[in-house]
């Protein structure tokens, strides 16, 4: 992705930072969110380590962050960074003692190492660079840790080419600089970072598609939580298997970095 694709990206989150903050306080949007996560961390308590260390590149408005420090209950060492200038500013504003700046992503270079880097919806907005980019992550990720990551993917078809129209007609996205993953090159972009896959989910179904993108699709906000629980519910049995991987319109992934093998003396 070239530097003006970046920056381009930069002007237009600053643009829509309001709408898609104020739209994702729905309480579908919520309860939704809530469920998901709460589904996929329920197996996973051995993340939950008091202190651990956490990158969560291109923050936004701290996701990541929120989704461990909620459904792991462990108080976590933070670090977090986003190319918009209007969400960093957010961040300190509101949360003074965090520690978060201004980075772009197709540029970083980590200075240490974490126990958990997460990406929360993010690689799509880098997607020439997006093999690059995990790559770097992953060397952010200390030997025996976790990348977690969320991301819009398709496996057919027809979802790319409905991907691709939304793209270019809400103006909520920028078909110039965005682009959904067709998901096995995207795991062949993990795995040629070195990380392998621990559990991967494919939550993308019916009651995504309603309720997780409301600053997008506000019309699709409909019912109320007892349909978000009864949609999910449905939603849930195909998580894991071949249907919901064909039909799913977004992917979660937790990844490990092989420990550096033992030295022999």
């Amino acid at each position: 992705m070239s530097v003006d694709k970046v920056e381009r990206q930069r002007a237009h989150f600053n643009t829509i930072a309001d709408r898609y903050r104020e739209a994702r306080q729905h309480e579908n949007h919520l309860y939704f969110k809530r469920l998901l996560w709460s589904d996929f961390f329920r197996d996973k308590r051995y993340l939950a380590t008091p202190g651990m260390s956490v990158l969560e590149p291109m923050c936004g408005y701290g996701d990541g962050k929120a989704l461990l420090e909620e459904h792991l209950g462990v108080p976590i060492d933070y670090e977090g960074f986003d190319y918009s200038d209007e969400v960093v500013a957010h961040l300190r504003a509101h949360e003074p003692g965090l520690r978060v700046y201004q980075q772009d992503v197709t540029t970083y270079r980590p200075a240490r190492q974490h126990d958990v880097v997460i990406v929360i919806g993010a690689l799509h907005h880098v997607p020439d660079q997006a093999g690059e980019v995990i790559a770097t992550l992953a060397g952010a990720v200390r030997p025996g840790g976790y990348f977690i990551n969320y991301e819009p993917t398709q496996n057919n078809w027809l979802f790319r080419a409905v991907r691709r129209a939304i793209y270019r007609r809400n103006r909520l996205f920028d078909a110039e600089t965005e682009r959904a993953f067709d998901l096995e090159p995207l795991n062949r972009m993990f795995r040629s970072a070195g990380l392998e896959v621990v559990d991967q989910i494919y939550p993308g179904l019916a009651g995504f598609v309603l309720y997780y993108n409301p600053d997008a699709f506000p019309w699709l906000n409909v019912g109320g939580t007892r349909l978000v629980r009864w949609l999910f519910a449905v939603d849930r049995l195909f998580f894991r298997n071949w249907v919901g991987r064909r039909f799913s319109f977004a992917t979660v992934t937790l990844l490990q970095r092989p420990a550096a093998p033992a030295v022999r003396s």
